[in-house]
């Protein structure tokens, strides 16, 4: 008889900082409430860096925040270096993004969500000092199947090959920004449908990679940060991901490489995220495909969560019902 126990007890203690870390989600969602649809996006963003920076700071680890949002000049943002938790427990590196649709919150728009990832300490690359990445993001059918190299509807058909459906019934999500116009023409020409998103390259990422979604792909050039918080959720769910740099100027494009980035690498996932043990959290904070945002209904809210586990490729959803009277 296999023990179940033996085998499963080194993965105890990451599962447990895993649905620690929800609780600091849970607070920046909770927090942004207030400010959802008021066109007040920096109330928003700073609420919710508050509450999540009080709730890791009580997460038994040591974590290092290498994907932040801003420097240490302009607290309370969760800045690039600043150290998280307790001083205890397993040492990690960390990307933040509270808000991750800072714009859909003011506008009370969808998909709007609190993210945090994690993974082993000295394993996450900074790419903080080129803002933007090409990105091309599948399920695990596009694994060795499509490549950021090939045009875009070159990808589209092998995919749709490997997923055994026909072209057209395919569904590609992008940004939808001037850059992309071209890319978006020929998506359609290729034969395939669109999804634009407005902001939120995240969820346009995990929605594409998880099973039962409505989109196959996601592709286009979002912000670098956003590339590593996805990477970590791509390694759970067993799919693809590829990023290009995307600097916007010379300038950037020294400092890029004056950080020892690479401008021409097609980064894969273990270049982005190394190894196999990420953990990935979200909550809702506006409604959206990937998880149902913040509601209140009389005395309680509700929030909405996934947690994501490289190490045991689970995909985790969690309810809670939180006292108005604890929060608002």
């Amino acid at each position: 008889m296999v023990s179940l126990t033996a085998d499963l007890s080194p993965l105890r203690p990451d599962r447990n900082l895993a649905l620690e870390l929800v609780r600091a989600t849970e607070a920046a969602a909770i927090r942004a409430v207030p400010f959802i649809g008021r066109g007040a996006k920096e109330a928003a963003d700073g609420a919710a860096v508050d509450a999540m920076r009080a709730f890791l700071g009580t997460v038994d680890f040591q974590g290092r925040v290498v994907i932040g949002e801003g420097e240490k000049d302009n607290a309370p943002m969760l800045f690039n270096g600043e150290q998280v938790g307790t001083g205890r427990g397993p040492e990690c590196d960390i990307a933040v993004d509270p808000i991750d649709g800072t714009s859909l919150t003011a506008a009370g728009r969808q998909n709007a969500l609190s993210v945090l990832a994690v993974s082993d300490r000295g394993t996450m690359l900074d790419a903080s000092s080129v803002f933007y990445m090409d990105k091309l993001v599948t399920g695990p059918a596009g694994v060795g199947v499509v490549d950021i190299r090939l045009p875009i509807g070159e990808n589209i058909r092998r995919l749709a090959k490997a997923l055994g459906k026909p072209v057209e019934e395919m569904v590609v999500s992008v940004l939808n920004r001037p850059r992309h116009e071209k890319l978006i023409q020929e998506i359609r020409d290729a034969g395939a449908g669109t999804r634009l998103m407005s902001d939120g390259d995240v969820a346009g990422g995990i929605n594409a990679a998880r099973h039962g979604a409505r989109t196959d792909m996601c592709v286009g050039v979002g912000g670098s940060p956003e590339g590593i918080v996805t990477a970590c959720a791509i390694k759970a769910l067993g799919g693809h991901i590829q990023g290009v740099l995307w600097p916007r100027d010379d300038e950037e494009r020294q400092r890029g490489i004056d950080a020892g980035l690479d401008m021409d690498k097609v980064y894969e996932a273990d270049d982005l995220v190394k190894g196999n043990n990420t953990i990935f959290v979200a909550t809702g904070v506006t409604d959206g495909q990937l998880v149902r945002g913040v509601r209140r209904e009389a005395q309680y809210l509700y929030t909405e969560s996934i947690v994501l586990r490289s190490a045991s490729g689970t995909l985790r959803r969690i309810v809670s019902d939180h006292l108005v009277s604890k929060w608002l």
